[in-house]
């Protein structure tokens, strides 16, 4: 998949084309690359989770979960790292169908990351609203982005079979789930930055009616 870019511009996507990896064109409006371009999307939020997370670990006012306390928050920052390099090598699928950049194993992988972070946490008993601390809500993004990611996967799959690979559509499915379970994962000591739905919150509202 190395490749160095001497140059950045070649003007040769002026005409609403891009060149695969094979060598042929493809239409800039082909529902692959909504795909690609929500797979990178989705890759730079979660450098942006990166970069919270990191902040967050300096700032002194802000501080960590109990959970990334206890458990390691480098141990985080690490699987941040890794979860980008799969976005990435799924990109590399989608521009080279040859290619297999993601595995079964990758997935087991999620959900044993899901399941260890999950043990740490209480119950939930109610729903979340996609809100909290900075950290918590741009993971709320980020997973808002994989769901979509993964609704084009899916639709691009039902168009074009050989474009996207089961293995990577599941992938995608199963890093929602991450995601979900680490914005909760990464709530303050006191809980305070996961935000519950409060069936009375538009009490005054219809009370107005």
């Amino acid at each position: 998949m190395s490749n160095r870019l001497s140059k950045i511009y070649t003007r040769t996507g002026d005409d609403g084309t891009t060149g695969m990896a094979d060598g042929s064109r493809v239409s800039k409006a082909d529902i692959l690359f909504n795909v690609m371009g929500d797979v990178d999307e989705l890759n730079s939020h979660i450098g942006l989770v990166q970069a919270y997370l990191a902040q967050t670990n300096k700032a002194a006012n802000q501080p960590l979960s109990e959970h990334l306390q206890r458990l390691n928050a480098a141990d985080f920052a690490q699987a941040l790292v890794i979860i980008q390099h799969l976005l990435f090598n799924i990109g590399g699928e989608l521009a080279m169908p040859e290619y297999e950049g993601v595995s079964e194993t990758h997935i087991d992988w999620l959900e044993q990351q899901i399941d260890t972070m999950n043990k740490s946490l209480p119950p939930l008993k109610d729903f979340i609203l996609p809100t909290g601390s900075v950290l918590v809500s741009q993971l709320h993004v980020a997973r808002t982005v994989c769901r979509r990611a993964e609704r084009q996967a899916v639709l691009l799959q039902q168009q074009n079979p050989a474009a996207i690979r089961q293995t990577a559509i599941r992938l995608i499915n199963r890093l929602s789930d991450w995601l979900f379970v680490a914005a909760r994962f990464c709530t303050d000591p006191a809980q305070v930055s996961e935000v519950l739905w409060n069936s009375q919150a538009l009490q005054n509202l219809d009370n107005h009616k």
